[in-house]
């Protein structure tokens, strides 16, 4: 692993890729919705792409997160 991701935003990533939506994820995790939006939005800032599709690609490109 390269580290890009905190521990948080890989456990939002890896939720996502499990086809939770933004709310059951905020519910699992015990975080806001808006908390999750922003780990996302984050994360998509950090790859330089836009929309979460292309966050999961490149995470899974860069070996982050795995399906």
């Amino acid at each position: 692993m390269s580290g890009i991701l905190t521990s948080r935003e890989r456990e939002v990533f890896l939720l996502l890729v499990s086809g939770k939506t933004t709310k059951e994820i905020a519910q699992s995790l015990n975080i806001s919705e808006k908390t999750v939006r922003n780990h996302i939005s984050n994360v998509m800032q950090k790859l330089g792409v836009k929309g979460r599709a292309n966050a999961v690609i490149e995470l899974l490109k860069l070996k982050e997160i795995k399906l």
